[in-house]
């Protein structure tokens, strides 16, 4: 039985987990792992699929609606015999046969979740009912990818897995803050009354290659302004913190937390912090030291501190992240360039 968090008083599950296919047990059977991707289409969705993909005991189903991902992202593995994709909405019932769920299926940056709000709260909710739904049916386990937003504007830091958080239910951001909270709800509810085998990570800010390049996110912002030779747009008063985990950082923690035996949930970020402004001094440094950098107006309800606790994900999963800033910020300029098609000059 997996070990529960130390978040609250969480009384463990009532019921075994359910039964997988008979097949499973099969001696003349020799079965591949069946794993479902949620939103594998988009960009840390895109990278676990390329680590799930090197194993070759794993068969990969991806099911997205490309409101945020792109095809483009999973271009190296259509066609692949072990490979499927799936154009499909999480907000409606999936009906498919697997061993393992990573629920990444959500808008995730705030120019896609303030666009459609009401859409974006539908896929944490009813996205999120109907895998544990699934999971449920067919005796898979169950990883949600929640989000540092679960802890709103903290008021502790750096934050640890036992804080609750501080979080406006009725501001421009609570359709994902919120949407998030009643998912990781929903998981726990499922775990203790259906047996379900749930894992549940917050992942902190994430870059890397195939981020968006347009999407609000400020790593994207920077590196994308720095490379067109615009200014650098840093949101007052800039000395609000943010902590970066390179992508591939972060696909390894998502990995050990479904193949270890905690519930969660489990910090998954860099505790590196850096200050907006430090940052867009990083990227003039690395990528166009000609830029300027000034300074525009806020969002609401930003948080001005972020930074993980990792205790629990060194302890428990032997992780931690193994790549700086200043070593992924270059990769990902890379990838920039080539979508934008503006070569660096000599």
């Amino acid at each position: 039985m997996a070990k529960e968090a130390s978040n609250g008083n969480h009384n463990s599950a009532t019921k075994a987990p359910p039964t997988p296919s008979p097949l499973r047990f099969s001696k003349y059977f020799q079965a591949n792992m069946r794993i479902l991707v949620t939103g594998g289409a988009g960009f840390i969705g895109s990278h676990l699929v390329d680590r799930l993909m090197e194993n070759e005991k794993n068969e990969v189903i991806v099911a997205d609606n490309y409101f945020t991902g792109s095809k483009e992202n999973l271009k190296k593995w259509i066609g692949h015999p072990r490979f499927e994709l799936i154009r499909h909405d999480v907000t409606e019932p999936l009906l498919v046969e697997v061993d393992q769920i990573y629920h990444l299926a959500c808008p995730a940056s705030p120019i896609f979740y303030k666009y459609n709000p009401v859409k974006t709260i539908k896929t944490n909710v009813i996205g999120t009912l109907n895998m544990l739904g699934l999971a449920k049916r067919v005796g898979a386990r169950i990883l949600l990818t929640s989000t540092s937003e679960v802890y709103g504007d903290p008021l502790v830091h750096p934050q640890d897995e036992s804080y609750w958080g501080n979080v406006n239910p009725i501001g421009v951001r609570s359709c994902y803050d919120e949407g998030k909270r009643v998912a990781e709800t929903l998981m726990f509810d499922y775990h203790r009354q259906h047996g379900i085998e749930i894992r549940i990570a917050r992942i902190f800010n994430t870059y890397g290659p195939r981020m968006n390049i347009d999407d609000g996110r400020v790593v994207s912002n920077f590196i994308a302004q720095a490379i067109r030779k615009e200014p650098l747009t840093v949101q007052a008063p800039g000395t609000q913190t943010r902590s970066f985990c390179y992508v591939s950082d972060m696909v390894d923690g998502l990995i050990r937390l479904m193949e270890g035996e905690n519930t969660g949930p489990i910090n998954i970020g860099n505790p590196g912090e850096f200050t907006m402004m430090e940052l867009a001094e990083t990227v003039k440094e690395l990528i166009n030291p000609e830029v300027e950098i000034i300074e525009v107006e806020n969002t609401p309800d930003d948080p001005r501190q972020r930074k993980p606790d990792i205790t629990k994900a060194k302890e428990l999963l032997g992780w931690e992240p193994k790549i700086k800033l200043r070593d992924g910020l270059p990769l990902m300029e890379e990838d920039f360039r080539r979508r934008l098609e503006v070569p660096r000059e000599n």
